[in-house]
């Protein structure tokens, strides 16, 4: 009998704190909310910046804006590149186990077979006796 821990919960034990942390930054980076959210606060920074009355902390063409975006996408890109690598991984033992389903299947449909030949192979040998009884009978 094979481990009854699935492909998924044994991944999911396996992973660091650090692998954990960059799956919910990758999950929420690639979300509408995310996107929506920092639309909502672009908007708003550009528009304190040109309406200001007393000061621009960041006149155009925004030079701090596009520092923090910089800055962003510096960490952004490894982090999910990391959470693409778990997501191969998580793909890989998934196939590994769904290879191990059909193996053990196919072992278990040979046995039945087998077994089922041999009922078959019963029945006829039965089939044949009784023949064979009926026919003696009727000779005699």
């Amino acid at each position: 009998m094979r481990n009854p821990i699935n492909w998924h919960r044994k991944h999911t034990e396996s992973l660091s704190f650090g692998n954990r942390l960059a799956d919910a930054v990758a999950n929420g980076m690639g979300s509408w909310r995310f996107i929506i959210i920092q639309t909502i606060l672009v908007a708003f920074w550009m528009t304190l910046n040109i309406v200001a009355f007393v000061s621009h902390w960041d006149v155009y063409p925004f030079i701090l804006l596009n520092l923090l975006f910089s800055t962003q996408a510096a960490y952004a890109a490894p982090i999910i590149m990391m959470a693409q690598n778990r997501q191969n991984e998580r793909d890989r033992q998934h196939a590994e186990a769904d290879y191990q389903t059909n193996i053990d299947a196919k072992i278990e449909i040979e046995a039945l077979a087998v077994k089922l030949n041999s009922l078959e192979v019963d029945k006829l040998d039965k089939i044949i006796r009784m023949l064979e009884e009926l026919k003696k009978t009727d000779f005699e």
